[in-house]
């Protein structure tokens, strides 16, 4: 694996120096905001793995001409979550 050095940029003088940049983990989290924002209104932390799993999901997708069928194919190969089990509250362990 190529080891790459870490670079930063002072944002009180510029924003880019070459390849180094901001633009793509603002990009994320403009994406991510939006999703909160426009789609779901609101995000419970019980289920917040989910929601960032699929703004990666979308993210790391968007210049895919085959989005459509790649997220069926998904789809179809991931397992049932029954609704019951989705809002089920959590579980304390068993005092036996």
């Amino acid at each position: 694996m190529q080891s790459q050095k870490h670079r930063t940029i002072n944002h009180t003088r510029q924003y880019a120096h070459g390849d180094v940049h901001t633009n793509t983990v603002e990009s994320a989290f403009s994406l991510l905001k939006r999703g909160i924002v426009g789609t779901w209104h609101k995000v419970d932390a019980k289920h917040l793995p989910a929601y960032l799993d699929e703004m990666c999901f979308r993210f790391n997708n968007r210049k895919n001409p085959y989005l459509f069928r790649d997220t069926i194919i998904k789809l179809i190969a991931s397992p049932n979550l029954e609704y019951k089990d989705l809002t089920a509250s959590e579980q304390e362990p068993d005092a036996a």
